[in-house]
């Protein structure tokens, strides 16, 4: 693991200070209905119209846990390292809020389900390892409307009793770039996984940000969370922001009040919320409608057989057993959809030329991240959109791969297939794009080149070497981009020397 250097400071009047951060992350969990319910739980509803009974606290309701939810976590824990537990147990945790409807939370404050972890990030300083502290499971509240109304605020219960994993972390990130990093690792490894769907601007994932600082060798500082950030630059600034802020208060002799703090995406600030003190009561105490939760050894494998290939795991393999450079196996592998596709594009060029998958990695590589990649974000689409299946892909490659087409030409039907759905090998034959290497054929048009720039021929053959990609532009215009550019090379060679 690379040393990741002095943690990132923030400079003040009286010298500089450290920034400790802690991070937890709201994750909704992937399942088909809620928590504690039979209710739908799916994004973009009318408002109340996935409700139930229970959601809606009516009296006599009881709760009904969800399996599915608890495999869900028990996979994620399994894939962050952490410790599972075999036994835990749901709380009450009180208050009241419009869009609580129950007047509680069920969460799990004293036996969560997973225990300790660790999760490793990339900066550009190098790697670093994040302790996650817990992760436990609860239920969402739902949502009050603020909008619609100068003077009357709405509730909407749709994603009331959603199941969240609350995933925390230990005090390890130092720097608002660390915060970035250890979220988008994070959201990924949750991705793979299948747990969540990590998309923070549905605020399916967003997190409460806790910044605090102090002086190098001092204890920890009194620290403040800012609630519901939801995207991965919003993280990085509120825990600029807040660092900054605080080292101001402090210099001017103020005192950090632990509070709640809300962060203005508009302006790139925070702003006071409500105090938040060590010794709130939220008047925990166990949920008497829910029995503990107990794994059995059998369960917790099940959990373990169904993790897929890691990212960390992908990377590296992409890495050590298909020769791809960091950045390409970085890019391929971010998201697993991506990675998906490459290695199906990778199977299929390889079967059709009979090679070894090492043997055409890079080249698919270069190819995904360059034309594909390029041309799906001109459209708009993602990878699961594309146009051009992988299969399709692989016979536009091995065109190449054979000699059939050259580069260039595949730019050409590669932008065919995109428009016309058409395989590479139809297109070739239709519009006659088949690469050329006769040597008559080219020495015919080598020499109609060399003709017409007698002049560049003189300067070439004194010495103006320069001039020789030159010739092959004019030869390859001559033929329609159609030529072997490899035959195109050694007879202008052999024509310029008079060696022909």
């Amino acid at each position: 693991m690379a040393d990741i250097g002095a943690p990132w400071t923030v400079a003040g009047e009286t010298g500089d200070f450290e920034i400790v951060v802690g991070l937890e992350v709201h994750a909704q969990v992937t399942a088909q209905s809620k928590l504690f319910s039979g209710a739908r739980a799916e994004f973009g509803a009318e408002p109340n119209t996935q409700v139930s009974l229970v959601d809606a606290a009516m009296p006599g309701m009881l709760p009904v846990l969800n399996a599915e939810c608890v495999r869900q976590a028990v996979r994620t824990g399994l894939a962050l390292g952490a410790q599972i537990h075999r036994w835990s147990r749901f709380d009450r945790k009180n208050y009241f809020y419009a869009d609580l409807p129950q007047g509680y939370q069920i969460s799990q404050l004293y036996h969560p389900i997973v225990g300790e972890g660790s999760l490793l990030i990339e900066t550009e300083a190098g790697e670093k390892l994040i302790g996650i502290e817990r992760i436990h499971l609860e239920q969402d509240a739902g949502k009050s409307v603020h909008d619609l109304d100068p003077l009357r605020s709405f509730v909407d219960l749709n994603r009331s009793g959603c199941a969240l994993m609350e995933i925390v972390s230990k005090p390890d990130i130092r720097s608002p770039a660390e915060a970035a990093a250890y979220v988008t690792a994070l959201r990924q490894l949750l991705r793979y996984v299948g747990s969540c769907d990590g998309n923070m601007d549905e605020g399916s994932m967003r997190a409460d940000v806790n910044v605090s600082v102090r002086r190098a060798g001092e204890e920890f500082g009194t620290r403040t969370e800012t609630k519901n950030v939801n995207s991965v630059r919003f993280i990085a600034a509120t825990v600029e922001f807040e660092a900054k802020r605080q080292v101001a208060v402090i210099e001017a002799g103020g005192a950090i009040v632990q509070e709640t703090r809300l962060f203005d995406p508009s302006t790139g600030t925070t702003r006071s919320m409500r105090s938040k003190e060590d010794a709130h009561d939220y008047r925990y105490f166990p949920d008497p409608d829910l029995l503990p939760v107990e794994l059995s050894e059998a369960f917790v494998a099940d959990c373990l057989a169904s993790l897929p290939e890691l990212p960390a795991a992908k990377r590296a393999r992409y890495i050590e057993d298909l020769g791809l450079s960091e950045y390409l196996a970085g890019v391929l592998m971010a998201e697993q959809a991506s990675a998906a596709w490459f290695e199906a594009l990778v199977a299929d060029l390889a079967a059709r030329r009979g090679k070894a998958p090492v043997d055409v990695a890079r080249a698919a590589a270069n190819w995904a991240t360059g034309e594909l990649f390029g041309a799906l974000k001109r459209l708009g689409l993602e990878i699961e959109a594309s146009p051009v299946s992988a299969s399709a892909a692989g016979e536009l490659l091995a065109l190449v791969d054979d000699g059939t087409i050259s580069g260039s030409v595949a730019k050409t039907v590669f932008e065919a297939m995109l428009q016309a759905g058409e395989s590479a090998g139809a297109i070739v034959e239709a519009k006659g794009l088949r690469q050329v290497s006769d040597t008559g054929e080219i020495d015919a048009a080598v020499a109609g080149v060399l003709a017409a720039n007698a002049e560049k021929v003189t300067q070439y053959r004194d010495g103006k070497e320069a001039l020789f990609g030159f010739f092959v532009g004019q030869t390859m215009k001559a033929m329609g981009g159609k030529a072997n550019p490899a035959l195109v090379n050694e007879r202008l060679k052999a024509l310029l020397e008079g060696s022909a």
